[in-house]
């Protein structure tokens, strides 16, 4: 079974650019700890204030380890300032079409 983690990011207008290489940053730094992690980050288009990442684990206990972290720690508080809102979530694979 797949694990995905989703964010909603709420940012402060006027700071949009800040928080995508914000996100970047935690997302170069993820990667150096979990080689194999991928991750997205969309924006709105019609919030131009609201962001939606996603990406794959290899398993809840991946997870965990991750939202434990002194990287994801560290991303969330230099983050914090540009947001007003931040819902994290972890979901199931329900369904997949498309995939070999």
């Amino acid at each position: 079974m797949s694990v995905y983690t989703l964010g909603i990011w709420l940012v402060h207008p006027g700071r949009e650019n800040d928080f995508v290489q914000a996100w970047r940053d935690l997302a170069r730094k993820t990667q150096e700890d979990f080689p194999h992690t991928q991750a997205v980050l969309m924006h709105d288009r019609d919030v131009r204030n609201r962001f939606i990442s996603t990406g794959p684990w290899e398993s809840l206990e991946q997870v965990e380890q991750w939202r434990a972290s002194e990287t994801y720690r560290h991303g969330l508080e230099v983050m914090k300032e540009m947001l007003e809102h931040f819902e994290p979530h972890t979901l199931d694979e329900a369904a997949d079409v498309g995939r070999d």
